[in-house]
C-alpha cells in the first residue's frame, strides 16, 4: 500500500487541532491608522485555468506577477453566475437575501455594499465596468426594444431604476454598464454616473475604456490623503466573442490541437505547479456533449480554434488592463499599501447565443447586420459576429473541474482568487492556500481592514447579517475559523458543502442529489450518494433549512 501523503493531507494534519488565530488587536490598530487602498478586479465568465498562474497558456504576465508576489486560493467559491456573485461580493451575504436569487433584479437595501460601508469610514470610492445589479426593463414593443439595444432608438427612459445605480449605492463615481451583456465595441447601457453616454469613439473597446477610467481614477484618488476603494468589473471574456485583431492574431495557432489536448496540457501544468495532486484530483473526461474534435471537418476545426483564440485574446486584454492598473499604482506611490484582489464571477460559459433579443444586439449602430450563424472565419471576433465558446472549450477552460457557469458543480462555482498586498500579505510570496473561502468573505475582509464593525442599519434600512468571514488571518499566513457549511443555488442547480463532503444537483435534474468526498475527489468523479444515504438525508435537510431561511422555500 502506498504511504504517499499528499500536500493537501499534509496541510490538514499540520493545522489539525490548532486554534484558529485571529488578527491581533495591536495589528488591527496599526491597520486602522494606515488603512490600505483596496482594488477589487473581477473578470466575467473567465475559466478557472485561463490565467497562467492557474495552469493556462494564455499570456497573463501581469496577473501572474500578482500571484508570484502574493497568495493564490484553490478552494474559493462564487455563486456560479454574474448577478448572484456580484450581489454576494458587494454585500457579504448570499444573493437570495439581497434580491438577486435570479438575474435582472435590483440589489435590495437590507444589504450594505462595500462602497457604502467604507465610505462611512472615510474611504473614497469609485467603480468602473459592469454593474448588473439593477432591474433591467424591457420595452413592450419588441421591435423598438431591439432598436434600443442597437443604438437606433432612444425611449427617453433610464436603463434601470437610477436609485439602484452604483452612484446611489456608495460609489462616488462610476463609468460602465448597467446591464450585463454588451457589444464590446459599442456597449449598450453605458453610463457616467447616472447619465447615459450617447456615443463612443470609433476605435472603442470596452475593456480598454474600463482600464483608462481605472487609471484616471487612481491618479485622482491618490491626490487625497484618504484611502480608496476601486471596483474594476470587467465584462470580458463574457460572450459575445469580441477582441482586438492584434490580440486574436497572437493565438492564431494555439488551439488547433483541440479541446482534449488543451485540457490535458493545462492539467499537467497544474500538477507541476503543485496546485493539485493527481491522487485526490483526477482529471475527468472533457465534457464535449458529443462534439468530438477528431470528428470535425478541417473547416469546423478552424472555426472552433478561432473561437478559443478570441476568448484567449479577451483574457489577454484583461491582463493588459491589470498591468496598467499596477503601473498606475506604482507611479502614484500607492502600490505598497494597496490590497489587490483578482477573481472571476463564475466558471467559463458553455453558452452559444443563437439570436438577438433581450440584451443581444441585432445590428451595429450604423446598420450592419450582426451574424449569429454562418459567421465567416475572418469575421469571428469582430463587431458583426456574435457567439460564445460552447461546452467543450468551457470544459477545457475550467480544468480540472466538471461543468461550467450556472452549475453548482466545481466548474461552475469555483474561482481562481489572487490576493496581493506588499505591505500586508505576510504569507510567503507565491504561496498557495487550500483554505475554504467564498465571495461572501470579501466584504467582512474589507470591513476588518477598514477597522469598522458591520452596521445594524444604514440610511434607515435594517441590515440582515453577514454570511461571510474575514480572510485577514489567511493574509497573515495563519489559519482562521472558516465555514462549516456553504450553500449554493441557482436556477435549479444546488449544493451544500459541509467539511469535505459536498451534496450537489445539476440544474436540469434538481431532484437528483449526488454526493462527493472532496478530500479524495475534488473533481467530483465518484458519486457516493448510494453508499451514504444517511449523509445525503442529513445534508439535504441542511440545504432545505437554509433555503427556507433565505426565502427559497426549501423545496
Amino acid at each position: 500500500m502506498s504511504t504517499k501523503i499528499t500536500r493537501r493531507q499534509f496541510l490538514r494534519r499540520t493545522l489539525a487541532g490548532s486554534a484558529a488565530t485571529l488578527i491581533s488587536p495591536a495589528l488591527l490598530s496599526a491597520r486602522q491608522t494606515d488603512r490600505p487602498n483596496i482594488v477589487l478586479i473581477m473578470a466575467d465568465d473567465m475559466g478557472f485555468s485561463d490565467v497562467g498562474c492557474f495552469g493556462g497558456e494564455i499570456r497573463t504576465p501581469n496577473v501572474d506577477r500578482l500571484a508570484a508576489e502574493g497568495l493564490r486560493f484553490t478552494q474559493f467559491y462564487n455563486c456560479a453566475r454574474c448577478c448572484p456573485t456580484r450581489a454576494s461580493l458587494m454585500t457579504g451575504q448570499y444573493p437570495h437575501k439581497v434580491g438577486l436569487a435570479r438575474n435582472g433584479r435590483s440589489l435590495t437595501h437590507n444589504g450594505v455594499t462595500i462602497a457604502e460601508a467604507l465610505k462611512q469610514t472615510g474611504y473614497n470610492t469609485a467603480m468602473v465596468g459592469k454593474w448588473h445589479l439593477s432591474f433591467t426593463p424591457v420595452l413592450e414593443d419588441g421591435k423598438l426594444h431591439q432598436k434600443w439595444l442597437d443604438h437606433q432608438h432612444d425611449p427617453g427612459r433610464p436603463f434601470g431604476p437610477p436609485q439602484t445605480y452604483p452612484v446611489s449605492r456608495g460609489f462616488d463615481r462610476h463609468y460602465g454598464i448597467i446591464w450585463g451583456v454588451v457589444d464590446h465595441f459599442d456597449p449598450f447601457s453605458l453610463v457616467e454616473g447616472a447619465e447615459p453616454i450617447k456615443a463612443v469613439p470609433k476605435d472603442y473597446y470596452f475593456t480598454d475604456a474600463i482600464t483608462d477610467k481605472a487609471v484616471e481614477d487612481i491618479r485622482e484618488l491618490s491626490r487625497s490623503d484618504r484611502p480608496f476603494f476601486l471596483y474594476v468589473a470587467h465584462a470580458a471574456p463574457h460572450w459575445p466573442l469580441h477582441a482586438r485583431p492584434e490580440d486574436i492574431a497572437r493565438y492564431k495557432d494555439t488551439y488547433t490541437g483541440g479541446w482534449d489536448k488543451l485540457r490535458r496540457d493545462r492539467y499537467e501544468r497544474q500538477l507541476k505547479m503543485g496546485l493539485f495532486d493527481d491522487d485526490d484530483t483526477p482529471l475527468p473526461p472533457i465534457q464535449d456533449r458529443g462534439k468530438k474534435w477528431d470528428r470535425l471537418s478541417d473547416e469546423e476545426k478552424a472555426f472552433q480554434a478561432r473561437k478559443m483564440a478570441v476568448h484567449a485574446a479577451m483574457v489577454d486584454r484583461v491582463d493588459q488592463s491589470v498591468g496598467k492598473i499596477v503601473r498606475a499604482l506604482e507611479a502614484t506611490g500607492q502600490m505598497d499599501n494597496t490590497l489587490i484582489l483578482f477573481l472571476a464571477d463564475n466558471g467559463a460559459s458553455p453558452e452559444v447565443p443563437q439570436r438577438p433579443g433581450y440584451d443581444r444586439t441585432g445590428q451595429t449602430r450604423d446598420g450592419r447586420q450582426v451574424k449569429y450563424r454562418g459567421i465567416p472565419l475572418d469575421e469571428l471576433g469582430s463587431e458583426t459576429s456574435y457567439t460564445g465558446i460552447g461546452t467543450p472549450w468551457a470544459s477545457a477552460s475550467n480544468t480540472p473541474f466538471r461543468y461550467w457557469k450556472q452549475e453548482s458543480f466545481e466548474g461552475g462555482c469555483h474561482t481562481p482568487l489572487i490576493v496581493h498586498w506588499p505591505k500586508g500579505v505576510r504569507a510567503k510570496g507565491g504561496s498557495v492556500t487550500e483554505e475554504l473561502g467564498h465571495v461572501i468573505d470579501i466584504m467582512p475582509t474589507c470591513l476588518e481592514l477598514a477597522g469598522v464593525p458591520y452596521p445594524d442599519t444604514l440610511g434607515g434600512h435594517q441590515l440582515t447579517p453577514l454570511d461571510g468571514r474575514s480572510l485577514v488571518p489567511l493574509l497573515d499566513g495563519k489559519s482562521r475559523v472558516g465555514h462549516e457549511k456553504l450553500f449554493f443555488e441557482h436556477v435549479g442547480g444546488r449544493a451544500v458543502r459541509m467539511g469535505d463532503w459536498k451534496l450537489v444537483a445539476y440544474s436540469d435534474t434538481p431532484e437528483k442529489w449526488e454526493l462527493y468526498d472532496l478530500a479524495n475527489d475534488r473533481t467530483e468523479t465518484r458519486d457516493l450518494a448510494g453508499a451514504h444515504p444517511q449523509r445525503v438525508e442529513e445534508m439535504t435537510a441542511e440545504w432545505q433549512a437554509w433555503a427556507k431561511r433565505v426565502g427559497l422555500g426549501g423545496d
